[in-house]
Order: structure tokens, then sequence, then C-alpha cells
């Protein structure tokens, strides 16, 4: 934390904490920002890097008000405690779900259920040291006909068959839908384990509510006492700009990543890759940096 205001403090950065942004608005040559605390700031240049995974989203689920249980996004969620002896649902194989089943399974949870709709792509975060990322770095730009069979083959080698305890192999090539849905692989770090060891219960997509029950996709129905919805986030850029035509379907920007999106507007970590965000994103901020007007 020293480091980062000894940063700040040296290049003369104004770094506002404990606030967030409530509307963008362009001017003649400036952006306008309002701020939660109603106050205002304009600059010329404006970089937006919220991430496409800021605003939790939980689906309208039938029926969902008259359940009597508590329903928490995983952005809540800190630790196992407030659920230990309680009946959990984690709905979402992805890997924000996959840790949490995890973590309540090993912090006194009664019993924990993983809601799925869609099977995962599974696979080590490391391998004797070798990081799953770097097979992303180097296979990446192979063609999904090449890739999509290849990572299933190491799936196969690596990962025990997990469709006697209900996670089939998924049917769609890990590339193809990192294309289509933006979607990264869930990165075991213990999942596997507690499926195989019966400590989280593999189940089927989340259908409706009742007062007590959650209905499945296949006619089954449980009663847990807490359901965490591991089921994603929305960029909520839409609620920041009022010009949709800087995003697609998805609230994603439609030019992001180094180029302007409008004159003195850029938006970078949205491009969702193998190789890792964090790496992602240094090489868009030098894109953006580049970019910027003298």
């Amino acid at each position: 934390m020293r480091y980062l205001e000894a940063y700040a403090e040296h290049f003369g950065i104004d770094v506002r904490t404990g606030t967030t942004v409530e509307s963008v608005k362009p001017g003649a040559d400036r952006w306008s920002l309002r701020l939660h605390d109603g106050s205002e700031h304009s600059s010329r240049t404006l970089v937006v890097a919220t991430g496409y995974l800021h605003t939790p989203v939980v689906p309208a689920w039938p029926g969902q008000e008259a359940w009597t249980g508590t329903l928490v996004h995983s952005a809540q969620y800190r630790n196992a405690e407030p659920f230990r002896g309680k009946n959990v649902l984690v709905v979402g194989p992805g890997n924000s779900g996959a840790e949490i089943a995890t973590d309540l399974a090993e912090g006194g949870a009664a019993s924990v259920s993983l809601a799925i709709r869609t099977p995962p792509h599974i696979v080590r975060r490391e391998t004797a040291g070798w990081p799953a990322q770097l097979n992303g770095l180097l296979l990446g730009r192979l063609p999904e006909r090449i890739f999509n069979p290849m990572a299933a083959t190491m799936a196969r080698m690596e990962m025990p068959d997990l469709r006697p305890y209900g996670i089939d192999r998924p049917a769609e090539g890990l590339k193809t839908r990192l294309r289509t849905q933006r979607y990264v692989p869930l990165q075991d770090v213990g999942i596997v384990r507690d499926v195989v060891a019966g400590r989280v219960r593999p189940v089927g997509a989340v259908q409706s509510f009742t007062e007590t029950s959650v209905l499945l996709a296949d006619g089954t129905s449980v009663e847990p006492d807490v359901v965490i919805a591991a089921t994603g986030y929305g960029t909520g850029l839409n609620e920041l700009f009022d010009d949709p035509s800087l995003f697609d379907e998805t609230g994603v920007p439609l030019v992001h990543g180094g180029a302007a999106a409008r004159p003195g507007l850029f938006f970078l970590g949205y491009d969702v890759t193998l190789g890792g965000m964090l790496r992602q994103a240094a090489i868009e901020s030098r894109r953006v940096a580049r970019a910027v007007p003298a």
C-alpha cells in the first residue's frame, strides 16, 4: 500500500478512493464524469479499465421472489464460516463457483451441491510447475480445428472421467467457446478431488424456485438453506454511458485494447485470452499509453 501511495505522490496522480463514477458524458473536447458523492470531474483523455467482470448478474429465475432461503451472488462471498452447518447450492461451474464449492466443502458446510448447465472444460492450474496460462500462450494461436481436439486430449490425460459423478464432457471445443462466449476453462484447485470424494455433488441446472426448494432441469429438486449464484458479471458500461453504439449486445466495447473508441476515450481489459488477464491488461495499457496524445 505504501508503494502505491508513494507512486501516486511521485507522479502527481490524483487518486480518488471510496467513491464510484455514476455517469460519463462527452463534451466539446473533454469527458465529464459525475461521481457518487455528487462532484464532477472532467478530462481530455479518459481510460476506462473497469473490466468485463464488473457488475454481478443474477438470473431472474421463476419463483425466486417466493423462496424463503438466502440468495447471494458469488461477489458477496468472503469465506465459508457464515455457511457452516448449512446446505448450500452453488450455481455455476466456473472458476468462482468451483472454488467456492471447494471452500464450503472444506469449511464446514453440511452439504454442497454444484448446479451445472454447461459442462466446463477443466484444466490443472499447473503441472510439474508449468502453469496452465503458458499452454494458452504457446498454443493459443492454433486454429480451432487443431486446438480443440488437442485440448480435449490433454484433458482426458490430466483429469479423471467425471461422468460417473455427474459432470459430462464438454460438447463444444475449448477455443470455440472462448471465441463465441468469452469463456476461459476451469482451473482445478480442488473441485475434482471434492467431486470424486463426494464432498461436492454436481446437480442439474437451476430452472425455478418454490418457497422451500430449487427445481432443476433434470426434474429433480434440492432444498438448500443458501443459494450462491456464481452466475457471472456484466461490464456495467451501458449504465455508465449514454451512447449504446459504443458496445456490443453483451456490453463489451466494440473498440478496446489500444485504439480510441471516441476521441480521447479508451477502453482496456475487455479482451479474454487463455494467457491470463493481468498479462493482457499490461499489454493493452502500453498500447493505450502510446495512443494517448501528448
